[in-house]
């Protein structure tokens, strides 16, 4: 009826030579407070972080931040709630871009320092690579029984699209002002001394993860790190006993801990949500990433057109 209303409405100021100006598709507004349990004065944030960890806004039929935008929104508005007396990172990625992920372990650390309240990470299904780099920033986390976690390193992930225009008949030139100025390029193989170069960036974004991990670790010697530290992943009780997270449970066991950290017994579980967007408890909106999935907020086409090659903290076997 409502619709039908709408269109009767809309057909008659046409019909009168009336222009209606106002945005078909409205924009994201501003954050909203959700409580999705518990009861009390003070507040338990929840802040997701799930899907590729990336500073790029999210392009679609109705465009949304970035995750590394909302992340920082969130903890600016947290930071001037002096209700909030703990942090729970409900982390559930493969992983994303080398700098997204420093960004947001910063900027962790950053609201850490300022508000002096406990953080605790909760790993779902996938806390790998970026994600097990951002978690690090928590005073403690909590793995779930059945999470994948781990693949500590940087992958740099280029193409090849020579043999494509071969067959198409289509070749490619660059004029460089050196030899190494299109280095990376899809369109032609990469020399030794060019493996060599991109081969020192990725020995010294891997070191980052390397103090990352140890600042985040300090009971792990750093001999014991770097042999963690090859790439492969670890179920949660494998890291568990390899010493990269602190303890085994469940969502809420994560956020009874955030609570017995901050001296609580009573709490008011919040999210920060747009309009428009639903919380009735804590596992809504929760995604479910896979190594696979994260190709699809890839630009692989971007790399084929001439972009830059990726740096990336992801785990994509």
């Amino acid at each position: 009826m409502r619709n039908r209303l709408f269109a009767v409405v809309l057909g008659g100021l046409s019909l009168v030579g009336c222009t209606v100006n106002f945005p078909l598709i409205p924009g994201p507004g501003p954050l909203k407070e959700v409580q999705v349990s518990g009861a009390g004065s003070a507040k338990v944030l929840l802040l997701e972080v799930s899907g590729m960890i990336s500073a790029q806004d999210k392009d679609g039929f109705i465009p949304a931040p970035s995750m590394l935008a909302r992340i920082k929104e969130q903890l600016t508005r947290a930071a001037q709630d002096d209700s909030i007396k703990a942090v729970v990172l409900r982390i559930n990625t493969p992983g994303g871009t080398v700098t997204a992920s420093d960004i947001m372990y910063h900027e962790l650390k950053a609201f850490k320092g300022s508000r002096k309240i406990p953080v605790v990470a909760s790993i779902m299904d996938l806390g790998t690579s970026g994600g097990y780099y951002i978690a690090a920033a928590a005073d403690t986390v909590m793995a779930h029984p059945s999470s994948v976690t781990g693949s500590i390193g940087v992958i740099m992930l280029t193409i090849s699209a020579r043999g494509l225009l071969e067959k198409v008949g289509v070749e490619a030139t660059a004029v460089t002002s050196g030899p190494r100025k299109d280095m990376g390029s899809p369109f032609r193989v990469m020399t030794a001394d060019e493996r060599a170069i991109f081969q020192g960036l990725i020995d010294s974004f891997y070191q980052r993860f390397l103090s990352v991990v140890q600042e985040g670790r300090p009971h792990l010697p750093m001999d014991q790190i770097k042999k963690l530290a090859d790439g492969r992943i670890y179920t949660g009780d494998q890291a568990k006993a390899a010493g990269l997270v602190d303890e085994i449970g469940y969502l809420e066991d994560a956020i009874e801990l955030a609570k017995k950290k901050a001296n609580l017994t009573d709490a008011r579980v919040v999210t920060y949500q747009r309009p428009g967007e639903y919380s009735n408890n804590v596992y809504s909106k929760l995604l479910a990433p896979g190594p696979l999935s994260s190709l699809a907020e890839f630009d692989v086409l971007a790399l084929v057109r001439g972009g830059t090659p990726q740096f990336m903290y992801l785990w994509m076997p």
